[in-house]
């Protein structure tokens, strides 16, 4: 028996040890992100965010501009949704969320991105400061941003203007384009060739599972394939990788988008990036035949389950937790691992 069989033999569905919780990265921003991660920090407890970081809007935008730094808004959210349920967990998560309403400059700002910066401005080192954000908070796993620098969003956008519904330009910004009438054709990122965040490469290379979505996908998934670093790791890395879908198109980007028409657009922007499952909620799922054969030419497998919450359009914590871990359990023992 070979070396690689007997390593396949020993490893559970996680692709470690028996009994030992899987290595999980998750990719995305804002409110998809934090779903994602207040899901999976209750199956495991080795879990790291990785945040894009071309936020230019609300609070993180002004940031941003006035003091040249990484928009911590997603970074934010990724923290308070790591935080336990506990009282200091719950507590932490509503102080750093919490926003200003004044007349005067503080409006608008969250109490976590201010408390981000500082710690920026004190520590000269993103990753240092997230990780104290991260002990003070108590959360679950830690945060890191995708990229070194803050990127521009550009999208190619079909039909922007109502009155010319053929005609394609050109919408920036991270805020613009989560909103953009018309159909978007193609995303981009200035810089074109961003540094990724070394510690966010080897996490993805390090990874069990690497999950991806959900999120706005021309906004917040996407993205991460176009910092060429971060998209060779996720490309060449060991681990599986689950690509959950949202429940529902995105006013705006995603529009009228069928959940395969969402696999064939990321197939676009990554046309190596192979996928293992395509994770879905049931009753989002119309045609599933037609998923299957989106998911086949990314060479996954499609996952229904029901993760959506009763009370509105929002992953249910519990139920996509659920999911992950029979995602991770089974889907691991099915073919050669990487």
């Amino acid at each position: 028996m070979t070396g690689r069989r007997q390593r396949r033999l020993g490893r559970t569905g996680t692709g470690r040890g028996r009994g030992v919780p899987p290595k999980v990265v998750a990719l995305g921003g804002g409110h998809g992100l934090a779903a994602s991660l207040a899901a999976l920090r209750r199956i495991t407890g080795d879990l790291t965010a990785v945040v894009t970081v071309a936020d230019d809007g609300g609070s993180s935008g002004r940031l941003r501009s006035e003091m040249g730094v990484l928009p911590p808004g997603d970074l934010r959210k990724a923290l308070a949704a790591l935080c336990g349920d506990d009282e200091w967990g719950k507590t932490w998560s509503q102080v750093v969320q919490h926003r200003f309403v004044s007349g005067g400059d503080l409006h608008g700002h969250a109490v976590g991105n201010l408390l981000i910066v500082a710690l920026w401005e004190q520590l000269n080192d993103e990753v240092a400061a997230l990780e104290w954000v991260g002990r003070l908070l108590g959360a679950h796993g830690r945060v890191l941003p995708m990229s070194a620098v803050p990127l521009d969003l550009h999208a190619v956008v079909r039909g922007h203007d109502p009155a010319e519904p053929d005609a394609v330009s050109t919408v920036r910004g991270q805020a613009t384009v989560a909103l953009t009438p018309g159909e978007v054709q193609e995303v981009k990122v200035e810089p074109a060739d961003p540094p990724a965040v070394p510690e966010a490469v080897q996490a993805v290379l390090d990874a069990d599972w690497v999950v991806l979505g959900p999120g706005s996908w021309f906004s917040s998934v996407i993205p991460h394939l176009l910092v060429p670093e971060l998209a060779d790791a996720l490309m060449t890395t060991r681990a599986r990788r689950v690509l959950t879908l949202n429940l529902a198109p995105q006013p705006g980007e995603t529009a009228g988008f069928s959940p395969q028409r969402h696999l064939e657009v990321l197939g676009r922007h990554a046309p190596k990036l192979t996928i293992d499952v395509v994770l879905a909620d049931e009753a989002a799922v119309p045609d599933r035949d037609s998923l299957e054969e989106a998911a086949l030419r990314l060479g996954g497998t499609v996952e229904l389950a029901p993760v959506a919450a009763p009370d509105g359009p929002r992953h249910d914590p519990e139920l996509l937790a659920a999911a992950y871990d029979r995602i991770f359990r089974m889907r691991g023992r099915i073919g050669p691992w990487r």
